[in-house]
């Protein structure tokens, strides 16, 4: 007898589907926690945190004004001040106008010591005082004048700046540029550090910035693409202002403040009694205090430029280098080619006799590189006045260095003899077999023949002197 299989009671309905229920439900909650995106976890940092992790330093609002407000105008501080060559804090400048704001005018020196007008310089009493300042120049005024003409603040131009009051006239010129308004600035700001060692290390920040008021932006650069090496080795972060930046900080009207400025004028540097002995604006700054060794910071950086260590160069133990730097190929102030051809031939037998190294160099067919790299190694350089002697800012002062410059006779300038005996080098200037250093020199004189192609030289009298200087007796290495 067959039996179907009972009908399932209610209860068993209901049990059933409470099972089929509860395995939906925890299939879909499985596959929703496997494929749902993860949940996002609070960030680590606030953004100002992650920008502290990053830069180690708390962010700030950039600080571009000074703002006095009701307050009193901070007032300038003349930190240094030789004629020509300044050195101050916040110094104002307003629709063109330098200010100087002091309620003690007579603890500022006299403007026509910091400033003139930036003309060209031409000689005599009314060309001198065509220069002159003017209240359209600069003015010494009092806190209360500057709160009435500023308002309640000025814009800040920040760091250090080196501002150049000068007409293009002299710019555009390797010896100008290099070994007279660099030479003079940092000359002048090192003033504030006069502890500075022989590897150059100082305390003082870089120049943020150069100000040229008189000069369009392409006439700072020399024919020899010099200048620009020496600006960029030696300050590779600078930002430059010329002519048309004045013109467009005049038409906004606003005042603005040098944090630290560090001001050059030709004109007013002729007044000082350095200038008027050596015709070298950049001589008057040595009367402010200095380390020795205060060339050495720029001297060290654009050597490294060129790809030499410090350690390079002349030094009382090692094999000399004489550099020769010709001028016959120039077409101006050369010497007579006969004794240009003696004195090739003497220095060729100085090099066979002792096993001097002897470089005879055409400057112009010299990389600007290659030129630094050679005056680094050179002990003895010699030429006829002119700028390639220039580079004897980049030589190593030892007790052997020497200069060595070529003069027709009866005429003389201070120009490589000021620099090299700046830097602790020997300098000797010649009238044929005539020679002279220091301190027995003839004043500066340009007679007829001074610029020509027929400059006489003893090549036997240099060749001894090349000698004298080589062979000193030393006791003591440096």
């Amino acid at each position: 007898m067959t039996h179907s299989p009972a009908a399932p009671t209610r209860r068993e309905c209901v049990l059933v589907l409470a099972l089929l229920l509860a395995i939906l439900y925890y299939s879909n909650s499985r596959v929703y926690n496997e494929l749902a995106p993860a949940p996002i976890s609070p960030p680590l940092h606030t953004p100002s945190e992650f920008l502290s992790t990053l830069e180690e330093k708390t962010p700030q609002i950039y600080d571009t004004r000074l703002t006095w407000g009701n307050n009193e105008v901070p007032q300038t501080k003349v930190l240094a001040n030789v004629p020509g060559w300044s050195i101050m804090d916040r110094l104002y400048i307003f629709k063109g106008v330098v200010y100087v704001v002091s309620d003690d005018p007579d603890s500022v020196p006299d403007v026509e010591n910091m400033y003139s007008k930036g003309l060209e310089i031409f000689p005599g009493k009314e060309a001198e005082d065509s220069r002159l300042p003017g209240d359209e120049d600069i003015r010494i005024i009092s806190t209360a004048e500057a709160k009435n003409l500023f308002g309640t603040g000025a814009a800040i131009i920040d760091g250090v700046t080196f501002f150049v009051n000068d007409h293009p006239q002299f710019i555009r010129h390797y010896y100008h540029w290099s070994a007279e308004l660099y030479f003079g600035f940092w000359r002048t700001y090192s003033s504030l550090d006069p502890t500075i060692p022989p590897d150059g290390t100082t305390s003082l920040p870089q120049p943020r910035h150069m100000f040229f008021n008189r000069l369009d932006a392409f006439r700072w650069r020399d024919p020899t693409n010099m200048n620009q090496l020496v600006l960029r080795s030696s300050f590779p972060e600078v930002t430059m202002e010329f002519r048309d930046d004045w013109d467009d900080r005049i038409k906004m009207g606003v005042p603005f403040v040098f944090e630290r400025v560090v001001l050059a004028d030709r004109s007013a540097a002729m007044r000082a009694y350095n200038y008027q002995r050596y015709q070298r604006t950049a001589s008057v700054p040595f009367a402010l205090p200095g380390s020795v060794d205060w060339w050495m910071t720029i001297r060290n950086d654009v050597v490294q430029f060129a790809g030499l260590d410090l350690n390079d160069g002349s030094s009382t133990t090692a094999t000399p280098v004489i550099t020769y730097i010709s001028r016959q190929e120039w077409g101006r102030r050369t010497l007579l080619q006969e004794d240009h051809e003696k004195l090739v031939k003497e220095l060729y037998r100085l090099r066979d006799k002792h096993g001097w190294e002897v470089n005879i160099v055409i400057m112009e067919e010299v990389s600007r590189a290659e030129q630094i790299r050679l005056a680094v190694r050179t002990t003895v350089m010699m030429g006829v006045h002119g700028n390639g002697l220039t580079n004897l800012i980049w030589m190593r002062p030892t007790p052997r260095t020497t200069v060595i410059e070529f003069f027709f006779p009866g005429g003389f300038a201070h120009d490589y003899e000021y620099t090299a005996r700046s830097l602790g080098i020997a300098h000797y200037g010649f009238w044929g077999a005539q020679s002279f250093t220091s301190p027995d020199l003839p004043l500066n004189a340009y007679p007829d023949g001074f610029q020509g192609n027929s400059i006489p030289i003893d090549a036997a009298a240099v060749g001894r002197l090349v000698y004298d200087r080589l062979t000193l007796s030393l006791e003591v290495d440096d």
